[in-house]
């Protein structure tokens, strides 16, 4: 797929989510979304497993801020193409960083007040990594300038929801939208060409982010199995393994002098 095509087709995406969205009724963020399988509290801090689960989001969100900082500039030109795709991954990895704060602080007394702080985090990693693919399969420039609004839209989302809810009108299409959005593009990118090698790494992506979302759907039933372990736990480790596997990616790859369909490489 050209660079052409594959601005049209991600242009007719952006049109579709947000027309279904639209066109969606209404709908509140459900009270039992708050009600998680594992209760249990251990060194004094409730919901241990859910809460101390977003540990993997700080050290790889850590270790991806302080690998893209410390690159040298001969590194930085093997790894990107222009200086504003590292700045748009520092994003990536700081979303991960503050989202084992806000998922914590969230966890511990889990209501939709906390929740904000949970998802804030969360939409700048999705919305910063729909940035950075357009980056590299479609235009740097396109990218760069979508950039802010794109996390304008990500962040709005998350403060639209939680008025609504404050005024008893909860509407949770519109963050819904954005969550969906963000999950389409990853998988449509997958058809675009890439300037790197290392282009498949972002299926893997792909596939521990719908792992945690089936961790996160069955999170009763997969406790309930032994009462070992809550699905919600295993979900923060997913999306947290999703950021490591971004971090191995640009660890390993190089720019390609002529771009083509994702490079096949060795695990």
């Amino acid at each position: 797929m050209s660079r052409k095509y594959a601005a049209g087709a991600l242009v007719g995406l952006t049109m579709l989510v947000a027309t279904v969205g639209i066109l969606l009724p209404r709908f509140p963020q459900p009270a039992s979304y708050h009600n998680f399988a594992d209760h249990r509290a251990w060194l004094r801090i409730p919901n241990f497993g859910d809460v101390v689960s977003n540990l993997p989001f700080a050290i790889f969100g850590a270790w991806g801020l302080w690998l893209l900082l410390s690159l040298s500039p001969a590194e930085a030109s093997r790894r990107f193409v222009a200086g504003g795709e590292r700045r748009t991954y520092v994003l990536v990895f700081l979303g991960l960083l503050l989202t084992a704060f806000g998922s914590s602080y969230y966890h511990l007394a889990p209501d939709n007040a906390r929740l904000v702080w949970d998802r804030l985090p969360l939409t700048i990693v999705f919305m910063a990594l729909v940035a950075a693919m357009i980056e590299e399969r479609i235009s740097v420039r396109a990218g760069l300038w979508l950039l802010p609004f794109l996390l304008a839209i990500g962040v709005v989302s998350v403060f639209q929801w939680y008025s609504s809810e404050l005024r008893g009108t909860g509407d949770l299409r519109f963050y819904a939208a954005v969550q969906v959005y963000s999950a389409l593009v990853l998988l449509l990118v997958l058809l675009f060409p890439t300037r790197y090698t290392r282009g498949r790494d972002l299926g893997m992506v792909v596939v521990f982010y719908v792992l945690a979302k089936l961790l996160e759907t069955f999170d009763k039933q997969i406790f309930a199995f032994g009462r070992i372990v809550s699905g919600h736990t295993l979900k923060h480790v997913a999306a947290a393994m999703a950021g490591y596997w971004i971090l191995r990616m640009l660890t390993k790859r190089t720019v390609v002098t002529t771009p083509g369909p994702p490079q096949p490489h060795a695990i």
